[in-house]
């Protein structure tokens, strides 16, 4: 899985002075940014700035910029007050497929003369090493580790701070084969339709169903992680599954979910080359803000021999005993 693609645009001019608490008139101009976004009227976005806006981003620009934007991330779901980063008002803006960041200042004549769009992070954001949550493996069969461990040789995750201790799971053969003849087709591989299950006990707290299934060898950088579920157990990690097929996620956000349960199904959906597995553990819900998380499974078996609160790398072939 790619590095996730960050949606940025910096606006920032003729800042002025930001008050400690959210003004009534930046309420109303957020209430009415989130509208016109959703309706896709963005000449009625570049009409709520102010003559100095308007000059450093033309109209069309501002359109490309927000339509883009809305084909990544979706519609807005909600605009929620967070701080003052700097003088300037921070949002946690929720999107359908994603959580950012909205900086947002307005003049003494209720006009907007900065606007940005940016990663968002939350205060005091825990620190993770490892899960103290007991896990099992999220399959039900022997799978094998296509990527994991702590080098960039047997991981190129480690390289991404929110995925340094993920892997890309899949199933091989007898040969080494991921695939049954030529790989052409998702069917062909093993993984493809197997069950993905709960590790642990928790909340699912995002649900992404709607993504299109690769054909293998293409990939959909648009939106990397493809269908996706996270999972917050009580130890405040998060867990998360990434590539499941099309639209056999059996899961709702909000749900709570019992170790071993069913998720969906293994499949080849956003920045992904062929059918498989990645799943990770990260501190945050938000992969852009996020710190990555090293996995331990309870009681597994690696190639043949049961090892205990173990972390699986590269090439090995593992189950749940």
């Amino acid at each position: 899985m790619k590095k996730v693609f960050t949606l940025a645009m910096v606006l920032l001019a003729h800042i002025t002075p930001a008050q400690k608490t959210e003004t009534e008139a930046l309420k109303k101009i957020s209430n009415q940014f989130m509208m016109n976004y959703n309706a896709d009227d963005y000449d009625a976005i570049f009409d709520m700035f102010n003559p100095q806006m308007k000059t450093a981003v033309p109209k069309d620009a501002l359109s490309n910029f927000l339509s883009g934007l809305k084909a990544q991330a979706g519609s807005l779901e909600s605009l929620v007050f967070s701080r003052y980063t700097n003088g300037v008002a921070l949002y946690k803006s929720t999107y359908e497929k994603s959580v950012l960041g909205f900086n947002l200042s307005i003049d003494n004549e209720s006009k907007i003369n900065g606007m940005q769009v940016i990663p968002f992070t939350e205060f005091n954001s825990p620190k993770l090493v490892r899960n103290k949550t007991p896990m099992i493996l999220p399959f039900k069969e022997e799978w094998s580790v296509f990527w994991g461990g702590d080098t960039e040789e047997d991981n190129y995750h480690v390289t991404v701070e929110s995925q340094k201790g993920a892997f890309d799971l899949v199933i091989r053969d007898e040969k080494g084969q991921s695939f049954k003849t030529d790989g052409r087709t998702n069917e062909d591989y093993y993984v493809f339709g197997k069950d993905i299950i709960a590790p642990a006990d928790g909340e699912v707290v995002l649900v992404v169903d709607g993504v299109k299934d690769n054909i293998p060898g293409q990939m959909n950088p648009v939106y990397v992680p493809g269908n996706t579920v996270i999972i917050k157990t009580a130890n405040e990690e998060y867990l998360f599954f990434a590539h499941f097929k099309q639209h056999t996620i059996v899961v709702e956000q909000g749900q709570q979910i019992k170790q071993g349960e069913l998720l969906g199904l293994c499949g080849n959906s956003g920045n992904s080359s062929e059918p498989h597995l990645h799943f990770h553990i990260q501190n945050v819900e938000n992969m852009v803000n996020a710190t990555g998380a090293k996995s331990f499974f309870a009681e597994i078996i690696v190639d043949g021999e049961v090892k205990k609160d173990y972390s699986p790398v590269r090439g090995e072939r593992i189950k749940n005993r």
